[in-house]
């Protein structure tokens, strides 16, 4: 079984991203197999749609705080050697194509080919707005992008011309490492039938979610995976050739130890053999580098 573990991108331990790399060889030298950064540009103070866009308008606190996601997988590149370096997600719509191309690219160069980028459609209004991106748009504009990453790494020149995004006829020699290009990985944390289309159609890797222990339910997991499965075999292609990895959010005071059996119940259930582990309360990267070091010895005790 494989586990990684969130950057210090998020609330209290993002006012202490200058550890970052202490972080990311201390994590490496414990085990971790990959290391993640999400995507929050910014809270709203009175927000239309809360977290997940599930119908309030609930965000947590934590997510007030985040740092630059970019800027700390390109520190976690250079002060590692072979942990998988992800995003869990960007939001990809409310970015211009080209640039996210260059600022993965970029990444990928500096790890040797270490990037699994993820992605995802967003639910707040309010960051798409700052972006001027619609927001009813996104996942036709998530699409588009997808075909751009697709050129800006397999072909030079490049152009492109669709409904939602427009790339004029360029060069474009600089490629990723990995090859043929980073795998796209697409997280669906309400497994919203849109979402598991694309995965299906297009992706490489799906990224689901839990959180320990209040919401799991590997029935539900098992069945949006064979909805990808169905997919994938209508778009012509083989399910087998589409990766999983779990986001496991711990909520505040969830035990360890427990964490570590359902990590484990859901491997054994549902066949997932990577993790990623994050908790949003923790005060300081000291417990940060604690949890990684605690869950790493967990996991090993089988």
């Amino acid at each position: 079984m494989k586990i990684g573990f969130a950057l210090p991108y998020l609330s209290n331990v993002a006012h202490q991203v200058d550890r970052t790399a202490e972080f990311a060889r201390e994590a490496e030298k414990a085990g971790a197999a990959s290391l993640w950064a999400g995507d929050r540009n910014f809270v709203a103070v009175n927000p239309k749609i809360g977290i997940g866009g599930l119908g309030d308008t609930f965000v947590p606190v934590e997510y007030r705080t985040a740092a630059d996601p970019f800027v700390l997988l390109g520190v976690a590149a250079a002060a590692t050697e072979q942990v998988k370096l992800g995003t869990n997600v960007l939001i990809g719509p409310i970015y211009p194509p080209v640039q996210l191309a260059r600022s993965l690219t970029t990444i990928d160069l500096i790890s040797g080919g270490r990037l699994i980028p993820g992605f995802g459609v967003g639910w707040s209004p309010e960051e798409f707005e700052s972006a001027n991106v619609e927001f009813t748009k996104r996942g036709a504009r998530l699409n588009e992008m997808l075909d751009v990453l697709e050129l800006m790494w397999t072909s030079d020149p490049v152009e492109y011309h669709g409904r939602h995004v427009e790339v004029p006829l360029q060069y474009a020699p600089l490629k990723p490492a990995h090859k043929p290009r980073p795998p796209f990985y697409i997280g669906t944390p309400t497994g919203a039938r849109a979402a598991l289309k694309r995965i299906g159609e297009r992706a490489d890797g799906w990224l689901p979610a839990c959180i320990v222990p209040f919401f799991v339910d590997a029935d539900s997991v098992l069945a949006q995976r064979a909805m990808i499965n169905d997919f994938a075999k209508e778009a012509g292609r083989d399910p087998a050739l589409i990766d999983t990895i779990m986001r496991v959010n711990i909520a505040e005071g969830t035990p360890l130890p427990q964490v570590a059996d359902i990590i484990k119940s859901l491997s054994e259930r549902t066949g997932i053999d990577e993790f990623m582990v994050e908790s949003m309360s923790l005060p300081h990267i000291d417990a940060s580098l604690d949890l990684v070091a605690e869950m790493m010895n967990l996991i090993k005790k089988g």
